[in-house]
């Protein structure tokens, strides 16, 4: 009886470790890490951002003709000594160093569009490392109603602090100059601010949006409800 009965102990151990092993290797579960959830999107987003958006007109995308930076002012503009340029990173980077000739010579940037920090240096080989980027594109303004505006007003629209950000080099360049439905930054945490900081813009400037970029911004800020404005 104990010999039969050490048997079929050993036989039920056996099935049981079968079993486990079987059961480690088919289930995913096991052994596989848990799939990130998507943000919850919604459908009805609310906020002072998505009413400001509402509040803008919807347009198709003007012509073009006639687009040239010179439209915004010839080059950066100047507060006393200190050009645009030099203002916006001396806001945005951290522990700057900055020249006699009001030039930030270096920094660090928490780059928005990326998430990563750059280190930046003064210099030409180095300078573009971090670039200002208009959040609302000029060539895109242009066509959205900035060449309604006088030359005064598009030259303030390309140096006001609110449409001007310090961002990685690659990431400013690969935006080029579109819009909310055809880029937005990699770091998916400033999405919404982005979009927010694009809305302001445009309300202030009296711009409009095209239908599918509304579309777009309404997607981003259905992922965080009571979205504000810079």
């Amino acid at each position: 009886m104990k010999r039969a009965y050490k048997v079929r102990r050993t036989v039920v151990a056996a099935v049981l470790a079968v079993i486990l092993a079987v059961i480690f290797l088919y289930r995913e579960d096991f052994y596989q890490p848990a799939t990130p959830s998507a943000p919850v999107v919604s459908q009805n987003p609310s906020g002072e951002a998505v009413n400001t958006l509402n509040e803008l007109e919807v347009k198709g995308r003007a012509p073009k003709t006639g687009y040239a930076r010179e439209q915004f002012g010839d080059g950066w503009g100047k507060q006393g000594n200190c050009d645009t340029r030099n203002i916006i990173l001396h806001r945005d980077l951290i522990n700057t160093n900055i020249n006699e000739k009001c030039q930030v010579e270096s920094g660090l940037l928490h780059d928005p569009y990326t998430g990563k920090d750059i280190q930046f240096t003064r210099g030409a080989a180095t300078s573009d490392d971090i670039q200002i980027d208009h959040v609302v594109a000029l060539s895109d303004a242009w066509q959205s109603g900035a060449q309604l505006l006088t030359f005064d007003e598009r030259k303030m629209l390309a140096n006001d602090p609110l449409e001007l950000l310090a961002v990685d080099g690659p990431a400013n360049q690969q935006k080029s100059d579109g819009d909310a439905a055809t880029w937005l930054p990699s770091n998916k945490a400033f999405r919404c601010q982005y979009i927010a900081r694009q809305i302001a813009v445009k309300k202030k400037y009296k711009l409009w949006v095209k239908p599918a970029e509304k579309d777009a911004m309404l997607h981003i800020l259905g992922t965080c409800p009571g979205q504000t404005l810079p």
